[in-house]
């Protein structure tokens, strides 16, 4: 138990946490803390590779917090910080300084942050050693200093200088100047106090005053009382950030060249926003509090209208005396992080509090109170809909549609059926017409939100006439509630690029595609299958899919897993007309060695089967193996597309000076091994070709997803010119920051014409170019050509709607909502009955896909957090082997993966063994199963919602006590 003094420690702690968390060389100070086991420290320097200093410091506060604490910990801590080159750190715990000189210091460090970019000039490597002879610098400061530079430049090293000298105790800030001097760094000198140096002169205070104070009584707008505890807003320590956010952001006009215009100073901190003509005419009815979309081409802006509307919204409303609340919704989490940095907050911070939460946040507190307590949320739409929702059903505390004043959804045309975004604006239309009812009845209304929708093409929907594209985009309207759709065209600010669509002949020798197609006969002469479509097409993916459906239903082994290799080969068919032979042979090969490899058992004890079919299956891809390898290695046999895509890059480097591109892609894996191609190519080395992927971060791939802060760091890179050219799924197509791009290419992969013009909009430097390369059997040409066509009618379409009257506009909308509530009201009867039909588990059951083996039924699932179904059963551990999980990943909650369980007769993968509060578990994936229900075999359960049953929750206690009873019994045994 805590002592009352290690309580307080940890509350001192705990307190200066928002101040810690700026200070704290966490590189420097981890390796002096003695008392930390080695496994917490390893999480620690995980944290600070993936997520930055801060995080990493909050993570290292929260383990010493924690403990165990031996006696002297807190003295131990002091310690670390002081040897670790974070005096100012330990200064906190010990000495805090008086609030005067806390915020001196701040404000000097907001102004080495604030002329970080033009500070970067310096001469890094003389201030370094001067700072590190007048002890201003550690050892290792200097020595991470000096690698910054020789790696990666004079700029760069002087940004982590920066970063490292405004963590130093004052007066600080007075001998950095002095050093200044003496290095003659004159010009910097003059940055940072606004006039040059003279003669034994004293350290000149800076050019920049602080923020006047409050006056006596009032409260300050980042600190309020509540419940007599001072909750203070985390402003201060941003001042101690990551070197990404001192550096220069580059702003663009809307033509896409950089300029600080008027209302875009090159500080990351802005008090002023200042709109475009064209700007403010879209902007103007939403300033008059009406629903609007805004329709505006990729980099033309609509964010910053958005930010523009946001503080006008919230200052009227503090002028009325009303309580404003925005809450602005992203569909992708990486949108989250990138509104809060580089738009919302830059602009909006010192005048109200503004704050982010995503999946990827570690939430201390609910998100309701999040809401309660700030301004402007930023978040995914999908965690607003989870506490409309937890509202709505009063089993916890939510939010209300009433709670909030404006709501800005980004990339609005995904409101559409089964979206988030959809689910959310549901909420809100049956309350609009709830609100009419109780208004006839003179009963008081439900308050709802103003609504501000963005977007760069509502697109067409598949519309194939211009009356049904206008409808497509009329029900976008209608379900956002919009009165009007504010465009203007993009020839009226932007230069288009100039586009150019790259066919391919069809080689007459491709032996490589002939050994796998000679393959696959073998397989369905084997299996005694007749495909339909062509080989390495879409269409033949489709009916080998169906087959595998159809025979796992059907209980046929042979079918199933033939269909499996098929699909397989097939992909590596398609992959060979997208990227090398050997790579799509890889491909191959590391699937073969995979199902290999679940036959291995992991002790001679298990003796797992292996089938006819399976044997030959194996057989088959080593007698064509060393065929495959050799013809890999014949240049000569290279598809044609990919020598295509080399001719397009090495024209658009060798004709610019400074040339940045995106090569667009289908899949993970072709952007992976396109940016592995690139890499390996001397040619494109020679003329300075700099090379990145960046992918989704779902796991629904075979593929390794991308985290958040991996895309972040590509595309931090991307924008600093240490990539300059980027591969990319469709991840990169809508809403993230990318810099203006000499040109873009879409390589094999045309979706819809929404995606064209957001990949077109990427090409925003002057002078660009959008190129299609054509790859075989893709059919993208005529995809783009379709894509072209639908672009045009889409335009036509929004004037028309533009043309309507508004009587009848109003009309066509309000019919529009009533048939889309009525939908939604059949469509969640059924889903009702659906569920009330099959409310027993025990009417489930559940086999091996594999081999057909029946497992276990519903009555034996149990769920965890709403989210992780287990087979807690004594039985079911007699059925499965357990195996190593190469890939084991650390959760946020208090669980992980350890290990992947199979099955014990065939070695067919079932799920993963799961560590929940010390207790193991096996974790069910249900695609890995046939559902069985009432009789009916099942095939097609992709998730565990396909299952319309209500599963228990895991009852933790009773488990934990039956383990503790068993472990009794064998002690008393033994």
């Amino acid at each position: 138990m805590a002592s009352e003094a290690d309580e307080g420690h940890e509350h001192l702690i705990d307190g200066v946490r928002f101040k810690l968390k700026g200070i704290i060389a966490v590189d420097q100070v981890l390796p002096y803390l003695h008392f930390l086991d080695q496994e917490p420290k390893d999480q620690i320097k995980q944290k600070l590779i993936t997520d930055g200093d801060r995080a990493a410091a909050d993570l290292l506060i929260d383990t010493v917090i924690k403990g165990p604490h031996n006696e002297g910990w807190f003295r131990a801590f002091i310690d670390a910080l002081s040897h670790g080159g974070s005096e100012l750190a330990a200064d906190y715990l010990t000495k805090p300084p008086r609030p005067e000189e806390e915020a001196e210091n701040d404000m000097y460090v907001e102004l080495i942050r604030l002329l970080a970019p033009s500070l970067a000039g310096m001469k890094t490597t003389v201030v370094c050693e001067l700072c590190f002879s007048d002890e201003l610098l550690t050892a290792d400061d200097k020595e991470r200093i000096l690698a910054e530079t020789n790696n990666y430049g004079n700029g760069r090293g002087a940004q982590e200088l920066l970063k490292r000298i405004i963590r130093r105790r004052p007066p600080w800030f007075s001998e950095f100047l002095q050093v200044l001097l003496r290095a003659e760094e004159r010009a910097v000198y003059c940055e940072l106090t606004g006039r040059l140096p003279g003669k034994d002169e004293e350290p000149p205070s800076p050019k920049h005053e602080p923020a006047q104070s409050e006056p006596a009584g009032e409260e300050s707008p980042q600190a309020k009382e509540s419940n007599g505890i001072q909750e203070i807003q985390e402003e201060s320590a941003d001042l101690y950030s990551d070197p990404d956010l001192l550096q220069n952001e580059e702003r663009s006009q809307p033509d896409g060249s950089a300029s600080a215009a008027a209302g875009e100073p090159s500080s990351p901190e802005k008090a002023e926003i200042s709109l475009w003509d064209y700007q403010m005419e879209v902007a103007k009815p939403a300033l008059e509090g009406k629903n609007i979309i805004i329709c505006l081409p990729t980099g033309s802006g609509k964010t910053r209208v958005a930010v523009y509307i946001t503080k006008e919204h919230l200052d009227l409303r503090r002028a009325e005396g009303k309580l404003g609340k925005v809450v602005v919704l992203v569909n992708k989490v990486p949108l989250v992080e990138q509104h809060y940095t580089k738009e919302f907050t830059p602009y909006l911070k010192h005048s109200y509090k503004v704050e982010r939460v995503s999946g990827d946040s570690q939430l201390k507190i609910s998100f309701a109170k999040i809401v309660q307590r700030n301004d402007i949320i930023i978040c995914t739409a999908q965690i607003l809909e989870n506490y409309l929702e937890r509202a709505t059903s009063g089993v916890d505390e939510g939010v209300k549609l009433s709670d909030l004043s404006l709501m800005i959804i980004d990339e609005c045309h995904h409101t559409q059926k089964g979206e988030a975004y959809n689910h959310i604006m549901m909420r809100y239309l049956k309350q609009k017409h709830k609100n009419k009812k109780l208004k006839k009845e003179q009963k008081e209304i439900v308050p709802l939100p103003q609504i501000l929708g963005l977007t760069a093409s509502p697109g067409v929907g598949r519309a194939a006439r211009l009356e049904k594209a206008k409808e497509h985009i009329l029900q976008i309207c209608a379900n956002l509630d919009a009165s009007q759709i504010m465009t203007r065209s993009l020839r009226d600010f932007k230069r288009e690029p100039r586009k150019s669509i790259q066919t391919v002949e069809d080689k007459k020798q491709d032996p490589f595609g002939d050994v796998i197609k000679r393959i696959m006969h073998e397989i369905h002469r084997h299996a005694e299958l007749n495909p339909t479509g062509d080989l390495g097409t879409q269409v033949y993916e489709q009916w080998s899919v169906q087959k595998e459906r159809q025979a796992a239903r059907e209980g046929d082994q042979k079918v199933r897993v033939c269909a499996e290799y098929l699909r397989q080969y097939n992909n590596g068919l398609i992959l060979r007309n997208t990227i090398r032979m050997h790579d799509a042979l890889s491909l191959l090969n590391n699937y073969y060695e995979e199902q290999y490899k679940k036959k291995s058992a992991p002790d001679e004890e298990q003796n797992i089967q292996i089938t006819d079919t399976e044997r030959f299956l194996f057989n088959l891809f080593k007698e064509n193996k060393k065929e495959l390898e050799s013809l890999a290695k014949n240049p000569e046999y290279e598809n044609e597309s990919l020598s295509k895509l080399r001719t397009e890059i090495l024209k658009e480097f060798s004709s610019r000076k400074q040339a940045r591109g995106i090569i667009f892609t289908k899949t993970r894996h072709s952007a992976i091994t396109l940016n592995q191609w690139i890499q390996e190519n001397p040619k494109f080395d020679d003329i300075g070709i700099k090379p990145a992927y960046v992918i989704g971060g779902g796991d629904q791939s075979d593929v390794k997803p991308m985290t958040a802060a991996e895309q972040k760091d590509v595309l931090k890179k991307f924008s600093t010119g240490e990539v300059n050219l980027l591969v990319a799924t469709t991840v990169a197509e809508e809403g993230l920051d990318i810099p203006a791009c000499n040109f873009v290419i879409r390589y094999g992969h045309v979706t819809n014409e929404i995606a064209m013009i957001q990949s077109q909009g990427r090409g925003r430097a002057e002078d660009s170019t959008y190129t299609v390369v054509d790859v075989k059997n893709s059919g993208v040409a005529e995809k783009e050509c379709v894509n072209e066509h639908r672009e045009d009618m889409m335009h036509k379409a929004i004037e028309k709607i533009k043309a309507l009257s508004q009587a009848d506009y109003d009309k066509q909308i309000t019919d529009y909502q009533l048939q889309a509530i009525m939908e939604n009201r059949v469509r969640q009867n059924r889903q009702n009955k659906k569920v009330m039909k099959n409310v027993n588990p025990a009417a489930v059951k559940f086999s091996c896909r594999h081999c057909n083996k029946q497992v276990c039924t519903g009555e034996d699932i149990s769920i965890i957090e709403d989210m992780h179904r287990v087979n807690a059963t004594v039985d079911f551990r007699k059925l499965f082997i357990q195996r190593e999980n190469s890939s084991l990943q650390e959760r946020l909650v208090d669980y992980e993966t350890n290990g992947i369980i199979a099955c014990k007769d065939c070695g067919q993968p079932w799920g993963s063994m799961m560590m929940f509060r010390g207790i193991e578990l096996p974790c069910l994936l249900v695609k890995n199963f046939v559902v069985n229900i009432n009789t009916e075999n099942i095939s097609k359960c992709s998730k565990w919602s396909d299952i319309p049953v209500k599963f228990p929750a895991f009852d933790y206690n009773e488990y934990a006590i039956r383990v503790i009873e068993i472990d009794s019994d064998d002690e008393e045994t033994n």
